[in-house]
C-alpha cells in the first residue's frame, strides 16, 4: 500500500531509456521504481559529500 506521506513524481521517458532502466533494474533485482530511488539516493549522497548536507526545513514547502 502506498504511503500517503510520500510524494509522487511522474516523468516522461523515451522508449530506449525506459528499456535500459528496466534491464538494469532487473539485473540488480530491483523494480524500476526501486532503481530510480536508488540512483536518486546515490546522487544526493554524492552531492552532500562534495557540497555539504542539505538542511530540511521543519515544514517543507509543497512542490
Amino acid at each position: 500500500m502506498r504511503n500517503k506521506n510520500n510524494k509522487h513524481l511522474g516523468i516522461e521517458i523515451d522508449p530506449e531509456l525506459h528499456y535500459k532502466l528496466h534491464y538494469i533494474s532487473k539485473y540488480y533485482g530491483r523494480s524500476a521504481n526501486g532503481e530510480i530511488l536508488y540512483l536518486i539516493r546515490q546522487e544526493i549522497k554524492a552531492f552532500e559529500k562534495s557540497e555539504g548536507e542539505i538542511a530540511i526545513p521543519k515544514e517543507p514547502k509543497a512542490n
